[in-house]
Order: structure tokens, then sequence, then C-alpha cells
């Protein structure tokens, strides 16, 4: 009889920790993570590590659907090698983002969904960074006459996991529109991030 209330108890708590939010719910989710990013079409790049974090609401519209719309600051850009004259060298580009993600959320089972939706942004900054030896250079693209583009557009697509309002989520952007003027580079950022989602 005690096994049976405690696997009855169990039950319960676990179809309670994987519910999906109530019809109707809106919720807010602080998120921070981590971006793999790099530049398509640029021939030879590597990626750049960063930081990504900001917040996200979310509004269910049935028990399998849901829209969410989010602010986050984005770490992106790539880094290469390069020789000039037989002197290696490490040659970044740091450009950073506001973006605003609006995403379709499908809940294919309790807690798990699919994620698809389209995502404006706008570069906040853009730096570069080149490292030899015995010597660094960094500063503004800008300044060195590379003209990077306030607006940025990007398809993102992903799932995210949630268990008693903790939230995994990871993410592919796809970005369709062209990062510099005059070059056919477009981000590409795989984003992972954790959050905890506050219902209202």
């Amino acid at each position: 009889m005690k096994k049976l209330l405690f696997l009855s108890l169990f039950l319960i708590s676990s179809a309670s920790a994987f519910a999906q939010h109530e019809v109707g719910t809106l919720s807010i989710q602080p998120k921070v993570g981590l971006n793999i990013a790099d530049f398509r079409h640029s021939g030879g790049s590597s990626p750049r590590y960063g930081l990504a974090g900001g917040v996200e609401v979310e509004y269910q519209l049935t028990q399998k659907f849901s829209m969410s719309a989010g602010v986050l600051y984005s770490m992106q850009g790539a880094k290469s090698d390069q020789t000039y004259y037989t002197i290696k060298t490490e040659e970044r580009v740091n450009v950073d983002y506001i973006n605003l993600p609006i995403m379709a959320n499908v809940y294919v089972i309790k807690g798990l969904a699919l994620k698809f939706g389209v995502q404006p942004a706008f570069n906040v900054d853009s730096r570069y960074k080149i490292k030899g030896p015995g010597f660094g250079l960094s500063g503004s693209l800008t300044n060195v006459g590379i003209d990077v583009k306030t607006f940025d557009f990007s398809i993102p697509i992903g799932l995210s996991f949630e268990y008693n309002n903790f939230v995994i989520d990871g993410r592919y952007n796809y970005g369709v529109t062209r990062i510099i003027s005059g070059d056919d580079s477009r981000n590409s950022v795989f984003q992972f991030t954790a959050g905890y989602k506050f219902c209202l």
C-alpha cells in the first residue's frame, strides 16, 4: 500500500513538474547563455564565443501552442588566422547586437517545444582585434572604413525543455541579411541559454 501511495505521489508531482502553462498564461523569462557565432560566406573564418542574455515574454495561446517575444544582447562575430610576410596573426571581428526574437512555440510533448520564428536585430558595437607576435591592435571597424550594417535579420529555429519553470533553450540563428556593405558575409549563430519562467 505504501509503495502504491508513493508511486501515485511521484506520478502526480512529475505531471505537475512537466505540465504546460494554462491557456491564457503570460510568463516572463530572464535568460543567459553562450553564443557560438561565425560568418557564413566569409571563407576560412572560425567561431567567436560570446555571451547572450536578456528576457523573453511568452503567452500560452493553447495547450500546445504559444508565442514569445524577447530582447537579448548577443555577442557575435568571427575570427581567422592570417599570415603576412611570414608573420602570423589572429584577427577577430566582434559585432554585438540587440536581438528581438519573435517565436512560435509548439509543445510536442509536455515540457518540450519546437521553436521557429523571425529575429530583427540592431548592431550596437563593431570592433576589430589583431594579435601578432609582440603586438596587438584594436579599434572600431568604422574607423578603418568597414561599414557594418545597423540592421540585421535572422531566422531562428530550435528546441527548449522546461522542468519546474527552469528552461534550457538551444537555437540556431540563420542570418539572412549581409553584415557588411560590399561583402556577402552573413551571421550564423548557435545559441544556448538557461532561464526561469515567472508567471504574471
